[in-house]
């Protein structure tokens, strides 16, 4: 992989082949560090964030990034990724390490690829204010 930091979800386990997601200015990319052709889909974060919402099951939403479920039925059945617009380049992955990344994905770890992270917002608590030092 090359010198931009890479992540995988936290589900996959160390030293485990795995889906990584990387960003540089404007795009996201990924792919599976035992893809056999090396490939990397690039994309924006508008297309990743689609699909993140898709996993994540959220109503009426769509991605530009295809699915393609191979033959068999088994944790090594492949799973085939790629975008619509660039549809020969195609990240190659498992069922089994297709079900850590969307864990990941359902636990919100890639989020802030396509947007800032989410803070916790808490009500302010109402304050009371002495008024008997005031002139």
């Amino acid at each position: 992989m090359s010198t931009i930091p890479w992540q995988k979800s936290s589900y996959c386990g160390e030293g485990e082949s795995c889906i990584h997601i990387a960003a540089t200015p404007g795009t996201i990319h990924l792919t599976e560090s035992a893809d056999p052709t090396g490939a990397i889909l690039t994309t924006t974060p508008t297309a990743f964030g689609g699909l993140l919402a898709v996993l994540k099951g959220e109503p009426g939403r769509t991605a530009p990034i295809e699915i393609t479920f191979g033959a068999g039925s088994g944790e090594e059945a492949a799973i085939h990724l790629h975008e619509t617009n660039t549809p020969n380049t195609v990240v190659t992955t498992t069922r089994h390490k297709w079900a850590t990344f969307v864990l990941g994905v359902r636990a919100g770890e890639f989020d802030h690829f396509v947007g800032p992270p989410k803070r916790s917002y808490s009500r302010p608590r109402p304050m009371t204010v002495s008024t008997a030092h005031l002139p």
